[in-house]
């Protein structure tokens, strides 16, 4: 079973910068899809960016150029720089880890960005 434990939300200010990281409790971190999604009240989960264990990493047209998308194999650790944030970035922000068919979730960590 693999678990997926986000950190670095909170509250900013817009403009501001945020750090998100997301450990994940697996022996082959280096295979998997690892992504982030997030969620605002009352709306759908939106997929943010995803980075493929091919190098690869796709960003959502909403965040493009604003937030990056890294990841440290060594450390089983994917990280998801914001800046610039803006206000409609405010939202519950999943890790997600993708093997095969099957998909993981964090618990979520919450960011707010005020006006």
């Amino acid at each position: 079973q693999v678990q997926l434990v986000e950190s670095g939300g909170g509250l900013v200010q817009a403009g501001e910068s945020l750090r998100l990281s997301c450990a994940a409790s697996v022996l082959t971190f280096r295979y998997y899809t690892m992504g982030w999604c997030r969620q605002a009240p009352g709306k759908g989960r939106e997929w943010v960016a995803t980075s493929f264990n091919s190098g690869i990493t796709n960003y959502a047209d909403s965040v493009k150029g604003r937030f990056t998308l890294s990841r440290d194999n060594a450390k089983n650790t994917v990280y998801l720089q914001m800046n610039n944030l803006k206000p409609e970035d405010t939202a519950v922000y999943y890790c997600r880890a993708v093997q095969g068919i099957t998909a993981y979730w964090g618990q979520g960590t919450q960011v707010t960005v005020s006006s």
